[in-house]
């Protein structure tokens, strides 16, 4: 049986947050969290699919998520950042994962790793990259 998705975005979060602080090589920071974290429960293909890609993409998920932050990207909480990440690019690339799943998923990040009202600010976001990126499936 496959594991969950939601666990590898939680453990994605923590992974390229640790990248953004200390810029070590994704290779890295995935061993070293595979090794230190009980991922038993989580798609870990979903997990290595998430931190190789998502850094790969990070000037073009950062196209889509700075129009709608109203501040410089470095003056978003680390955190934040990682869960905007992951968000702008299941929008762009994950086209099997429904947009009100990916905004849902990222609110859930944000209340499980973020500040008290960070979730407002996320779904937010999340919702005009949605706009932007998925206005065909948001007009259903």
């Amino acid at each position: 049986m496959p594991g969950s998705r939601h666990q590898a975005r939680m453990a994605a979060v923590q992974a390229l947050y640790q990248w953004a602080l200390t810029g070590q090589d994704t290779d890295d920071i995935e061993s070293h969290f595979i090794y230190d974290h009980d991922l038993s429960g989580a798609d870990k293909v979903y997990f290595h699919h998430l931190v190789k890609e998502v850094p790969l993409r990070i000037h073009e998920l950062e196209d889509h998520i700075i129009p709608h932050i109203g501040r410089d990207i470095e003056n978003v909480d680390p955190v934040e950042r990682a869960i905007l990440r992951i968000a702008a690019f299941e929008l762009e690339f994950e086209h099997d994962i429904p947009f009100k799943v990916v905004i849902n998923e990222a609110v859930e990040l944000a209340k499980t790793f973020a500040s008290e009202q960070s979730y407002r600010f996320i779904n937010g976001v999340t919702d005009k990259v949605a706009m932007e990126l998925r206005s065909d499936e948001m007009s259903d």
